[in-house]
């Protein structure tokens, strides 16, 4: 079992975790929102286009959407060419209502598509200018701990895999195996990698049912949270915003509390440098003689990270969440 320091650090972190969650959206997470908003949903062929273009994309948009970021393209580059449907009205089949505003009759038009047409995008590196907003991240330097994460999730039998084609993803979890993309900061990449190692701990067990996506991500990321925070790493307000993204708060949070303390207890003690153990930990010879035992100097075992963790919390009402 994990000792009272790491327990307690775990408990701290959850708490302060709890009180961004509560406090509500950080300004950074509404301006990233705000400005990802201006940007697109492609359909599946027009990513197959754009991917078989510039297979390094992550962020696309028009000339004049880069324009109205404060951004523009730069001399030279060439666009991506997608194809942009062609909407007309259709016309109206029953009179107006009696009475009724021009404006209203305007909200209720229905388009249709009657073809397609050529049209050109650009990826944010083919611009410069203004820069977008960033998702909040973790800072600092985890020493030796990266190395150790990385030791214990080999210890697991998961493979880690360093994957650019799982952009913009940071890092995705397949049972077993946990692929992140190369090139992020080292806190980043712990923070990503304990998020995976969660979800590898948490929800791949084939005999346990599936949680609600929020609930997992808001397990996952919280772990995450009270890990990095648990080797000296400044989380600011990635976490929070992360699950912020899934509709998570204080109560999702709450309702996942043991899942959460118990999954980053085990990971921390894995992590961190154990305390000597006291002398005065150890039966005296006198009672050992009495029980008619022998005196001992082991440890008490253990719990491995191969062994099965508690079953996560499950909410008492079924959420249906749609990322």
């Amino acid at each position: 079992m994990a000792d009272d320091k790491v327990r307690k650090v775990a408990e701290e972190a959850f708490n302060r975790l709890a009180a961004e969650l509560e406090a509500g959206k950080s300004d950074a997470l509404k301006n990233y929102l705000a400005t990802m908003g201006r940007f697109h949903r492609y359909s599946w062929g027009n990513v197959l286009l754009i991917g078989s273009q510039r297979p390094t994309a992550t962020r696309v948009a028009g000339y004049h959407t880069w324009q109205d970021l404060g951004r523009h393209v730069k001399t030279g580059e060439k666009g991506i060419m997608i194809f942009a449907p062609i909407l007309t009205k259709e016309r109206q089949t029953s009179p107006p209502a009696p009475n009724q505003e021009q404006t209203a009759t305007k909200k209720n038009d229905v388009f249709r598509v009657a073809g397609f047409r050529t049209a050109f995008v650009f990826d944010v590196e083919q611009t410069e200018g203004k820069a977008l907003p960033e998702f909040a991240k973790t800072t600092g330097d985890p020493k030796e701990f990266g190395d150790k994460l990385k030791a214990l999730v080999a210890n697991q039998g998961i493979s880690l895999e360093y994957d650019k084609s799982i952009a913009p993803a940071y890092g995705v979890s397949y049972g077993e195996k946990i692929r992140i993309i190369p090139g992020m900061q080292p806190a980043e990449e712990f923070s990503v990698l304990v998020h995976e190692l969660a979800h590898e701990m948490l929800h791949h067990n084939k005999d346990r049912s599936r949680l609600p996506k929020v609930f997992e991500e808001t397990q996952a990321e919280a772990v995450a949270y009270v890990v990095s925070r648990g080797v000296g790493l400044e989380t600011n307000s990635a976490a929070a915003d992360y699950i912020s993204l899934y509709n998570g708060d204080k109560k999702t949070l709450a309702q996942s509390l043991s899942a959460i303390q118990e999954t980053s207890s085990r990971i921390l003690d894995e992590l961190l440098p154990r305390e000597p153990r006291s002398p005065f930990h150890e039966r005296p010879a006198e009672q050992d003689r009495t029980n008619g035992s022998s005196p001992t100097h082991e440890e008490p075992a253990r719990p491995g990270m191969t062994q099965t963790s508690s079953a996560p919390d499950v909410p008492d009402q079924s959420i249906s969440f749609d990322r």
